[in-house]
């Protein structure tokens, strides 16, 4: 009798595991939102500029035009993915950023200093 409680308990703890198994496989991972402001050397909030958000896998490029705060923002960016960022403005440009697939954020905030010339790159 004791190899047939057994017998019961394990099917149990299988179906269990499927069941565990196939609600994970249903989910859709949680997006990544990036966010941030383009600003000057003195801080001060650049409005129009351009925001260039790059998947490192595929090469496709995203672009936005800050607003009159300077803000900027993509949404709905796959987690699994590397990511690179960076501004332009009149000839102008920030530091080109990272984000790492690593990184577990899902809100991302970064504000890029757009305080180089383009051929400084």
């Amino acid at each position: 009798m004791k190899t047939g409680r057994k017998l019961i308990v394990l099917v149990l703890l299988a179906f269990a595991a499927g069941a565990v198994l196939a609600q994970k496989k249903g989910r859709e991972p949680e997006l990544r939102t990036v966010h941030g402001a383009v600003v000057d050397k003195q801080e001060t909030p650049i409005e129009s500029a351009v925001v260039y958000l790059k998947n490192a896998h595929t090469q496709d490029v995203k672009t936005y035009i800050s607003d009159n705060q300077g803000e900027y923002r993509f949404s709905g960016l796959d987690p699994n993915i590397d990511y690179e960022i960076h501004a332009e403005r009149e000839g102008l440009t920030s530091t080109t950023h990272s984000i790492s697939s690593f990184d577990t954020r899902k809100d991302v905030s970064m504000t890029l200093k757009v305080d180089r010339k383009k051929s400084d790159k």
